[in-house]
């Protein structure tokens, strides 16, 4: 393996970065979210949405693969629970579905990328 093509950090990682943009983007469409929300779907939206590049983050920092392979699904599954709390603030009109769309769109991107690291971490055969 060339030496560029070696991951130092999770930061170098794309799927992270992927995440992290998509943890932004929470924070921006939340923005336009009803005042009385801000410790309910506001919250549950930007912590879903943080969360996902915070367990790629900490997986990434563990010794084994079995620990790694694990954050990365709890990644999945934050990233679940974002697409259904951006589905139901859609389906209470608290964002309309052109603002959810680039939200949705990006994390089904981000999940395809979960999957890949998940096998390829798996194939790479480092110890459980």
């Amino acid at each position: 393996m060339a030496d560029e093509d070696v991951i130092r950090s999770y930061r170098n990682l794309r799927v992270w970065n992927e995440a992290m943009e998509l943890a932004a983007d929470c924070y921006q469409v939340t923005r336009t979210f009803p005042r009385e929300e801000m410790f309910g779907m506001i919250s549950q939206i930007r912590r879903a949405g943080a969360s996902v590049p915070a367990n790629i983050a900490e997986g990434y920092g563990r010794e084994s693969t079995g620990n790694y392979v694990q954050f990365l699904r709890n990644a999945q599954g934050s990233l679940k629970e974002l697409e259904t709390h951006v589905l139901l603030a859609v389906k209470v009109s608290m964002t309309s579905r052109d603002k959810a769309a680039p939200l949705l769109d990006r994390a089904e991107i981000v999940g395809k990328m979960l999957r890949s690291l998940i096998r390829s971490v798996k194939n790479a055969g480092l110890p459980s």
